[in-house]
C-alpha cells in the first residue's frame, strides 16, 4: 500500500489563511479605540486646553495603562534594533499606535511623553494635586548634569542587549510593568520609592531616569513644528521659571526636554502677562498718542483759520464800503 495514499478515504483539507482584511476586522476594535484616544490627545494638544490635557491624562493612565497595559518600551527599541518587531497582520493596533507615537514626535516633538504614556500622565496627576510646597526646586546646574543620566541609562541597555540577547533586566529600568499589576516584592518596594520621590521632585522618571524619553527626545531633535517665540523671549525668563520640565534654560527651548506640555505656550498667548503682548499695548498705546500729537496742530491751525476768516472778510467790506 502506498504511504502516501489516505487510509480513510478523506482528502486532507488544508484552512485557508486569514486575509488581511479579515484580521483588520477582528482588531477593528481596538483600533478604533486608540484612534479615539489618538484624537482626544492631538484635539487637547492643538487647543491648548487645560481641562482636555487633564482629560486625555486620566485617559492615558486608565485606557493606555489600566486597559491595555501599553506603552514604548525599551524592549521595542530592542526589537527595532534587531528587526524582531510584531507579525504586522496581528498587530495593526500596535502599529497604529506606535506610528502615532513617533509621528508625533517627528512633527511637534515629545507629545507621547507629555500626553499618552501613561506614565508620564500619572506622574503629571501627581504633580497637578501635590502642593507645591511639598516640591524641590532643583538647581540647573545640578538639573541639567542629572538630564544626561537616561541617555546613559539608553545606551547602557542597549549594549548589554546587543551584547547577552538578555532583555528581561528591562524591569529594572522601567517602571511601565506596574500597569500589568505583576511583579516581585523587590519591584513594587522600588516603585513606591520612586512614586514617593516624584511627589517631592516632579516628573522625576520622565525628566532623569527614561531610556525611552532619551530615545524620543532624540528623535524630536528632527521636529517639524516647534515652539513660537516672540522676539521678547531673548530678555525675558517668565517662562523659563514657569516651565516644570526644565526645557527652558537660558532663555533657549531645549527640545530633546520638551514635552509639549502646552505651559510656556499658553503664557505666549496670554495678553494680561506675556511680556510681548504687554509691550505690543505700550506701543500702540505711544503711536496712538503720537498719531494724536501730530495731529493736533493741524486741528488747531483749522480752528485757527475758520477764526480769523469771518474778521478778514468784514474788514474787507469795511474797507469797500469806505
Amino acid at each position: 500500500m502506498d504511504e502516501a495514499e489516505d487510509l480513510w478515504g478523506f482528502d486532507e483539507l488544508e484552512e485557508a489563511e486569514p486575509t488581511l482584511l479579515e484580521l483588520a476586522a477582528d482588531q477593528a476594535f481596538d483600533i478604533g479605540l486608540f484612534a479615539a484616544f489618538a484624537t482626544l490627545a492631538i484635539v487637547s494638544f492643538l487647543r491648548k486646553s487645560v481641562p482636555l490635557k487633564y482629560a486625555t491624562l486620566v485617559a492615558a493612565v486608565l485606557y493606555m495603562g489600566v486597559f491595555k497595559s501599553q506603552l514604548l518600551t525599551i524592549v521595542n527599541i530592542f526589537s527595532a534594533l534587531t528587526g524582531n518587531l510584531p507579525i504586522f497582520s496581528h498587530s495593526l493596533a500596535w502599529y497604529v499606535f506606535a506610528i502615532f507615537a513617533i509621528g508625533t514626535t517627528v512633527l511637534w516633538g515629545r507629545v507621547y511623553c507629555g500626553r499618552i504614556c501613561a506614565f508620564g500622565a500619572l506622574t503629571q496627576l501627581i504633580d497637578a494635586v501635590v502642593p507645591s510646597k511639598w516640591q524641590i526646586e532643583i538647581p540647573q546646574p545640578l538639573e541639567r548634569r542629572a538630564g544626561y543620566i537616561k541617555y546613559g541609562i539608553l545606551f547602557g541597555a542597549i549594549g548589554y542587549y546587543l551584547l547577552t540577547r538578555e532583555i528581561s533586566f528591562y524591569r529594572y529600568i522601567e517602571p511601565f510593568w506596574m500597569f500589568t499589576f505583576q511583579a516581585s516584592t523587590a519591584l513594587w518596594i522600588g516603585l513606591g520609592v520612586l512614586l514617593v520621590a516624584t511627589i517631592f521632585v516632579r516628573n522625576l522618571y520622565c525628566r532623569f531616569l527614561c531610556p525611552v524619553g532619551a530615545a524620543l527626545g532624540l528623535l524630536s531633535t528632527l521636529s517639524v513644528f516647534r515652539i513660537k517665540r516672540w522676539s521678547e523671549c531673548s530678555s525675558c525668563q517668565l517662562c523659563e521659571k514657569t516651565c516644570q520640565w526644565g526645557a527652558i534654560r537660558n532663555r533657549r527651548i531645549i527640545m530633546t526636554e520638551c514635552v509639549r506640555c502646552d505651559d510656556c505656550e499658553r503664557l505666549y498667548a496670554d495678553q494680561q502677562h506675556c511680556p510681548h503682548w504687554l509691550l505690543e499695548l505700550k506701543r500702540k498705546a505711544r503711536a496712538a498718542a503720537e498719531q494724536q500729537a501730530a495731529a493736533a496742530p493741524k486741528a488747531v491751525g483749522a480752528g485757527q483759520s475758520a477764526a480769523r476768516g469771518p474778521w478778514r472778510d468784514g474788514r474787507s467790506s469795511a474797507r469797500t464800503d469806505a
